[in-house]
């Protein structure tokens, strides 16, 4: 991954929708909580036109209901098409590849001050007087992000709690607490569906493949604080050896290339995205030392942290 990722959040779709805002305007919506765009191409076209990877840092969700695309989601290719649901969370590198002239796209995207109906795994409750419950398992950071084919009645279920959200949030001064209960029920039932698609898949796919899957999760939570195989092989009660072997003959490339493709993205970020100090990076992803970062760096990307931060990558 030679390039970049640039953010993709509010204050660079509001800049990238800007010029174009009488041509969509009646297709989009963006407020300091969220944002939604409701079927239109041409928005997905404008964001395609920027250079890719993106990273985003918010939650997004979208229902595809005509034409397909290929894209990478989280150092995986993935083709979605009509009729396939689409999760992407907080921290999901995205690098389109190609997609049909025809992709329709309903998008929600919840930015950070959108008032979540829910209280993370560790609270007990609500302090605020209103009801919380608890944020649906898919949803709490476990996953990174998930594509669903659906069927038919499963897709409507979600296109009708979307235009119900699309219907109020066009109003002038719109009933809030309306539309955190309808991202509620959005959310439960993608959750439902994940859980569903998932317990199909453990059925079917093979134990190895079962493995690679997690392995490639663990990775893309923890690669900022761990970086050496053994601890995966710890947390998925296996040898070393013999998760080597597994990722090897299910992907073609060795555990070590995985973590090191995935805290290379995140150091990028870090480089690109902050102000902080590489020292300060260095220090927070875990390195023994500024030295030892900038080398291990300079191996991986042919630059050190200090020219990628000012130059990037030809």
């Amino acid at each position: 991954m030679n390039q970049q990722p640039r953010l993709m959040g509010l204050s660079q779709m509001r800049d990238i929708f800007a010029s174009h805002f009488a041509e969509i305007r009646e297709n989009i919506h963006f407020d300091n909580q969220l944002g939604m765009v409701h079927g239109d191409p041409r928005v997905f076209r404008l964001v395609m036109q920027q250079t890719p990877p993106f990273v985003i840092n918010d939650h997004r969700f979208g229902i595809i209901t005509r034409g397909e695309a290929n894209v990478n989601f989280n150092l995986q290719d993935r083709r979605i098409a009509a009729g396939t649901l689409v999760y992407l969370g907080p921290g999901t590198i995205i690098t389109p590849i190609s997609f049909s002239d025809d992709l329709q796209i309903y998008g929600l995207a919840l930015f950070a001050d959108f008032p979540m109906p829910f209280h993370s795994s560790s609270a007990t409750g609500s302090e605020g007087g209103g009801e919380t419950w608890q944020m649906p398992s898919a949803f709490n950071g476990q996953v990174r992000d998930f594509q669903l084919p659906v069927a038919d009645e499963d897709l409507m279920i979600a296109r009708r709690i979307f235009d119900t959200l699309w219907t109020i949030v066009r109003q002038p001064d719109y009933h809030r607490p309306t539309v955190t209960a309808l991202v509620a029920a959005l959310m439960h039932h993608y959750d439902q569906l994940y859980h569903r698609q998932t317990d199909q898949q453990a059925q079917s796919r093979s134990h190895e493949q079962t493995i690679f899957d997690r392995f490639l999760q663990l990775v893309n939570q923890h690669c900022v604080q761990q970086h050496q195989l053994v601890y995966y092989a710890s947390r998925l009660c296996l040898t070393q050896r013999y998760l080597g072997t597994v990722v090897r003959q299910a992907s073609g490339m060795t555990a070590k290339d995985w973590i090191d493709r995935a805290l290379v993205t995140h150091i990028k970020i870090e480089l690109r995205h902050s102000d902080k100090p590489v020292t300060q990076i260095s220090d927070e992803l875990c390195f023994p030392n500024p030295a030892f970062f900038s080398k291990y760096f300079k191996r991986l990307t042919g630059v050190t942290p200090q020219h990628y931060r000012q130059h990037g990558i030809s």
